[in-house]
């Protein structure tokens, strides 16, 4: 990556609220996977390993982030989901079953979508609902949400 690209990717990230990170990670493994699914279905199973390799370090920096402390249950409930995703994508490394990553892809869509609208409604009562925002992206060093 070039400094250029990086520079501006840091600064992209810098003005980013944490739930603005979050679905920000969730777009990039969202990217990967569809694009495994399109180089499995193009019988290109390297690209699509690869791929699978990038939402994987996605799904993965989703779950160490998460914050037990202040998130609860809630943040208890995405682990379990996130670990299923990344067996998930075990498994479809060793099937290349693309059924398989189309449902890492609607449980994505549907996780993202839940974060959306968290962030609309802390943008319309930030007093009270700051607590949804327990999941903090802290960083995304080493990711890149572009191909």
């Amino acid at each position: 990556m070039d400094s250029k690209t990086s520079s501006y990717q840091k600064t992209d990230i810098m003005g980013k609220s944490p739930i603005e990170l979050v679905i920000q990670v969730y777009d990039g493994a969202i990217t990967a996977y569809n694009q495994a699914s399109e180089f499995y279905n193009q019988q290109k199973l390297n690209e699509g390993w690869e791929q699978l390799e990038k939402a994987k370090k996605f799904i993965t920096h989703l779950y160490t982030t998460l914050d037990t402390d202040k998130g609860g249950e809630i943040a208890e409930n995405l682990g379990k989901i996130y670990s299923f995703m990344i067996n998930q994508t075990d498994t479809v490394e060793a099937t290349k079953d693309i059924k398989l990553i189309k449902d890492n892809i609607k449980i994505l869509k549907n996780l993202r979508e839940g974060w959306v609208g968290a962030k609309e409604k802390i943008e319309a009562e930030p007093d009270e609902l700051m607590a949804v925002a327990a999941v903090p992206v802290t960083s995304t060093q080493g990711f890149s949400t572009t191909g």
